[in-house]
């Protein structure tokens, strides 16, 4: 066997060929529902737009009560507000408490875009079901010296700053949608750890709407823990380096070294089953990829279950 893929080469290949179905478990993803905030952000270059967007997307946090996100995709001059390059965001809370969602959001506003040389926030909401004020906890960054402006067709807050302004749109659209769903992949290698994975976060890339808060996740969990201060900890029964002493316990298959894991948000449950779906078939064209499973809590925590299986009718 080789670490390599088999038929296909680019993550575009996905669906082109047959999907080895007997690798896949009949098992089930469990997902949350959750409340998803959906921006543009916009810089003068490159460097500072991407340093912006991965900087305020970098850790996924609803699990220890903090706000999470990824980027969504990338935008040209002439699909943004302000014609600069662009970068769609989302931000999701695993809770319907709003006051507490503006409050964490606005960190990873004011800390990890507000603080980069020439960045704007916009509102790229779908069908918002509700909308955050920014003025109390973004807006007021001015010390009272904030003004409220119509600039790019946008009803915008103006935060003087040092380098002269932050520009944030007054209302950002907040929708519900689905957290947490899952696969994992059962891996010989590293290189297909790496390159599978890598590959397939490409390839889910193309459905809109949907973010990977983790990206490749080395450190699936559970819900049940020794030390309940820390939160939800390792899911030992599929760490490989705890076969011997699990003994009978240990759920990793024979000849499986690891069991990296992709996370996935999405904006409706159409989305994150395609996304899904098409980052399983590109990780089933690498040879050292075993097998595909997911995590789920017997289907006592979840909002939602997708059987994995369904996704290959």
């Amino acid at each position: 066997m080789t670490t390599g893929k088999g038929k296909g080469d680019l993550p575009g290949n996905a669906g082109k060929y047959p999907v080895r179905i007997g690798k896949i478990e009949d098992t089930y993803a469990e997902a949350f529902n959750g409340i998803c905030c959906r921006v543009i952000v916009t810089a003068d270059d490159d460097l500072t737009l991407q340093r912006a967007a991965y900087d305020a997307t970098s850790t996924p946090g609803t699990v220890i009560g903090r706000v999470e996100g990824g980027v969504e995709g990338w935008l040209n001059e002439d699909q943004t507000p302000d014609h600069r390059k662009g970068a769609i965001l989302q931000f999701w809370y695993n809770t319907t408490d709003i006051e507490k969602f503006q409050v964490e959001l606005s960190y990873r506003i004011r800390q990890d875009i507000l603080v980069k040389p020439f960045t704007s926030v916009f509102d790229a909401s779908i069908n918002p079901s509700g909308y955050i004020d920014t003025m109390k906890y973004v807006g007021h960054c001015g010390d009272g010296y904030e003004w409220e402006e119509e600039i790019y067709g946008r009803h915008m807050i103006v935060v003087p700053i040092a380098i002269p302004d932050f520009l944030i749109e007054r209302k950002l659209g907040y929708t519900e949608g689905i957290m947490g769903a899952n696969f994992w992949y059962y891996s010989r290698s590293k290189e297909a750890v790496l390159e599978g994975g890598r590959a397939a976060l490409k390839a889910i890339e193309s459905i809109e709407g949907v973010i990977t808060p983790f990206d490749i996740c080395s450190a699936a969990s559970k819900p049940e823990t020794n030390y309940p201060w820390i939160g939800p900890t390792t899911n030992h029964p599929y760490c490989p380096t705890l076969q011997n002493i699990l003994g009978g316990e240990s759920q990793v298959p024979e000849g499986v070294n690891y069991i990296p894991e992709i996370v996935l948000n999405g904006l409706n449950l159409e989305s994150l089953k395609k996304a899904m779906k098409i980052g399983i078939e590109v990780l089933l064209d690498y040879d050292d990829v075993m097998g595909i499973s997911a995590g789920n809590y017997d289907g006592k925590l979840g909002d939602h279950q997708i059987h994995l299986k369904e996704l290959f009718p």
